[in-house]
């Protein structure tokens, strides 16, 4: 019998490093990316777990999962720090740089 790639192995990989190259669009997409990478591995390696010698690349699976996992982790940190900077000095003063600039000096 002739191994099968597994199901969405080069997707979830793709989605993975998506997940990680756009953790600077506010934390939003790129959580969209892992999450849906990660569930997409965890049904994968489910599939797999079934009938293991009738499928090729699990480690491509596996690696696509680690890296939604590390794409999750860095947009809800970055998502977090959204959050806070916007709740500590305010939409209007992330969008004004002169007053984003007083008010850091006032830090200082």
């Amino acid at each position: 019998m002739e191994q099968q790639k597994l199901p969405n192995a080069t997707l979830i990989m793709v989605f993975g490093i998506i997940s990680i190259v756009t953790c600077c669009c506010y934390g939003v997409i790129g959580l969209i990316f892992g999450v849906i990478g990660l569930i997409l591995a965890n049904k994968a390696l489910k599939l797999y777990a079934e009938n293991p010698e009738m499928y090729d690349g699990v480690q491509s699976v596996k690696t696509g999962r680690i890296l939604s996992i590390i794409g999750i982790v860095l947009n809800v940190l970055y998502l977090l720090m959204s959050l806070w900077a916007i709740s500590a000095f305010g939409w209007d003063a992330l969008q004004d740089p002169q007053r984003m600039q007083e008010i850091l000096e006032q830090y200082q």
